[in-house]
């Protein structure tokens, strides 16, 4: 008995061993980004006063266009409809070091559009960018003032993107 409980924790521990040591797959991430088109669910804007959250708001509420981020293998991007504007800009990507972060030059036009928007130019939305959620079937993005230390009574802004998987067709 003794004999068969001392075996099974070897066995338990050599598992647990080989489990803890697996390296991650560093292109796993790149895999997640390139394998298919990301439809925006949400845009939300948070509106900090130091760390404490001052206001939330919804963008592009009346769009009724799908604004679809595609991330090609080759290092290219195509943000098809941003902002609710007709257009398909491409730009480059890539991962930081850490692969905490999305870079991207991709240059969008932030024009007057149907929905009544008033911004006007041009926008680089990731160049620097958090991947704060990553998986299978969803993907949030924050870009702005997000870091870790910030002074009291200073505005930040933060702008979270929300996407969903959509079929490869």
């Amino acid at each position: 008995m003794k004999r068969q409980s001392l075996l099974f924790i070897a066995a338990f521990i050599t598992i647990c061993l080989y489990n803890s040591c697996k390296k991650d797959d560093p292109t796993n991430i790149r895999n997640l980004f390139t394998a298919g088109p990301w439809e925006l669910a949400s845009l939300q804007v948070f509106n900090y006063v130091g760390t404490t959250l001052d206001e939330t708001d919804t963008l592009n509420t009346n769009c009724d266009k799908k604004q679809i981020l595609r991330f090609n293998d080759d290092n290219t991007c195509t943000y098809s409809n941003y902002d609710c504007l007709d257009q398909a800009p491409t730009g480059n990507w890539s991962l930081s070091r850490d692969r905490l972060y999305l870079l991207s030059d991709i240059l969008v036009d932030t024009a007057a559009n149907d929905t009544g928007s008033t911004a006007s130019g041009s926008l680089r939305p990731f160049t620097n960018t958090k991947i704060v959620n990553l998986g299978q079937y969803s993907m949030v993005l924050q870009t702005g003032d997000f870091q870790e230390t910030n002074q009291p009574n200073r505005p930040r802004r933060v702008v979270q993107y929300s996407f969903i998987r959509q079929r490869n067709n």
